[in-house]
C-alpha cells in the first residue's frame, strides 16, 4: 500500500526531514494585525519577533476547522490508497478534533492524536513515515503511534514570561517575580496537555546545561534512537552546547536540531529551548 503520513505544522520538523520522507504538512494559521497567515508558508517566527518588538502585541493562533482539513486530505491522498495524519494533541487545541471530522467523512483517512506539541509530535510523525516505508498497514501504523504517544518525553525552558503574559496565561505578579528571582520556568508535556514544571534559577545558559542534565542523567529508560533540540531563535553557541552535553549523557543514534515555527514560538517567545525524546516501551 502506498500511505501517506501528513501533519499539523506544530509538529516542527525541518522541510529536508518532511521531504526525504515525503511528509505532507498541514500549516497552522496564525493571525498577525488582523490578517491570517500560513504557518511557515508565508510568515516566519522572525517576523512574528519583529512584530511584538514594533507593536507590543502579540500574534495568535487559530484552530482550522473541519472543512479546511478536508480540504487538505482531498489534495493529499490523491495517488495513495491511505492517508494518516498526525494532529496536535486534543488536550491543547481543537485541531485534532476537527481534523477527525472531516476524516470521518472520507475513507481511507485516519487522525492520529499525538498528545504531544512541536517535536514531541514530531516523534509520531517520523514513526509514522518510517512504519509506513518499511510496508505496515495503516491499522498497525495507527495502533503503534497510539502506544508510542504515550512515551514521549516532551519538555521546554522558557527565558522570558512576557510572551505568556501578554497571551494571558500569565499574572503580571508570576512575571515580576520571574524577573525579580531570575526564574526560568520549565513547560512539560503531561498527558497531552501542558504544565509547568520545575523553575530554575540563574543565567539562562547555566540552567539549560541543569536543565539536560537532569532530564538525561540517571536514567535506564530512555529510548537513544532520536532526540531533538527544538528552540525559538536561541544563539548558535548555547544550541552547539546543548547538543554536546546531550551527546554526553547517551549515544543517541540522531541528535536532530530544529526550529520551532511560529504557532509555537508565539506563545513562548525567542530562547526558549527543549530537548524531546520517547522512553522505551
Amino acid at each position: 500500500m502506498k500511505i501517506r503520513i501528513t501533519a499539523d505544522s506544530t509538529c516542527d520538523l525541518s522541510k529536508e526531514l518532511c521531504r526525504r520522507h515525503s511528509i505532507a504538512i498541514f500549516p497552522m494559521t496564525v493571525i498577525c494585525d488582523g490578517k491570517a497567515y500560513k504557518d511557515g508558508v508565508d510568515i516566519s517566527e522572525k517576523e512574528l519577533y519583529e512584530y511584538f518588538d514594533r507593536t507590543g502585541k502579540l500574534c495568535s493562533t487559530a484552530a482550522s476547522n473541519p472543512v479546511e482539513y478536508g480540504e487538505f486530505f482531498d489534495r493529499e491522498i490523491e495517488g495513495c490508497d491511505a492517508l494518516i495524519h498526525i494532529s496536535l494533541s486534543s488536550g491543547i487545541s481543537s485541531c485534532c478534533q476537527n481534523a477527525k471530522i472531516a476524516a470521518s467523512e472520507r475513507e481511507n483517512v485516519f487522525v492520529v492524536d499525538s498528545q504531544n506539541l512541536s517535536t514531541g509530535s514530531g516523534h509520531i510523525v517520523l514513526d509514522a513515515a518510517e512504519m509506513a516505508e518499511a510496508g505496515a498497514s495503516p491499522e498497525e501504523i495507527c495502533k503503534k503511534l497510539e502506544e508510542t504517544a504515550k512515551l514521549v518525553e516532551a519538555s521546554f525552558v522558557i527565558n522570558t514570561l512576557l510572551y505568556l503574559h501578554k497571551g494571558g496565561r500569565c499574572s503580571t505578579l508570576e512575571l515580576l517575580g520571574a524577573n525579580l528571582l531570575n526564574f526560568r520556568p520549565c513547560i512539560e508535556v503531561r498527558d497531552g496537555v501542558m504544565s509547568v514544571g520545575k523553575k530554575y534559577r540563574g543565567a539562562y545558559q547555566n540552567v539549560i546545561r541543569k536543565y539536560v542534565g537532569e532530564r538525561l542523567s540517571g536514567r535506564d529508560d530512555i529510548d537513544y534512537s532520536r532526540i531533538f533540540v527544538t528552540h525559538t531563535e536561541t544563539p548558535r553557541e548555547i544550541c552547539d552546547a546543548v547538543k554536546s552535553a546531550v551527546a554526553s549523557f547517551g549515544s543517541f543514534e540522531e541528535i536532530i536540531e530544529t526550529d520551532a515555527g511560529p504557532t509555537i514560538a508565539c506563545h513562548c517567545g525567542p530562547c526558549t529551548l527543549g530537548i524531546l525524546f520517547k522512553r522505551k516501551a
